[in-house]
């Protein structure tokens, strides 16, 4: 039987009620691409634009994407971030990776959470740059990690 479905078959919340509250961590990772003519606008470590400062941007986006993830996926827990840390850099000449790691303490894992935050902040760094051009790529959203449960993963 799957986890969110009851024995009816209905869609569910999973019972966490009997869990035990632990160290829970989770890392994800997204890229997007970018051609170079928005490149050509990154300059001291960040990408200037009408919009405001990219990149920073795209780190409060995420943040507040993790916290707001169990209003966006049905069935995820609402849950107390512990910690949330959010990196952005440039890889080459036309990548941008995107590293968001999550902690808490709590009874179920935050790789949603995580995975999230890796998204919505490629997809603000989308939003803040096509006006300079509508030709990028967002791909590899993925978990690098996670730990605290009954499947870690590393």
């Amino acid at each position: 039987m799957f986890s969110h479905v009851d024995n009816k078959n209905n869609p569910c919340m999973v019972d966490i009620s009997k869990k035990n509250v632990t160290a829970r961590y989770a890392h994800a990772k997204s890229i997007i691409t970018l051609p170079k003519v928005v490149m050509d606008h990154f300059i001291d470590g960040e990408i200037k634009s009408k919009k405001g400062p990219v990149f920073s941007t795209a780190i409060i986006a995420a943040t507040m994407a993790v916290k707001k993830t169990a209003d966006l996926i049905p069935f995820c827990h609402p849950l107390i971030i512990d910690s949330c840390d959010v990196q952005i850099k440039v890889i080459n000449q036309k990548d941008v990776s995107i590293d968001c790691k999550v902690k808490i303490s709590g009874k179920t894992g935050v790789e949603m959470e995580a995975l999230t935050g890796a998204s919505v902040a490629a997809l603000t760094i989308y939003d803040m740059c096509k006006a300079f051009s509508h030709d990028m790529t967002i791909s590899e959203i993925s978990l690098i990690e996670k730990t605290g449960g009954k499947s870690d993963k590393s």
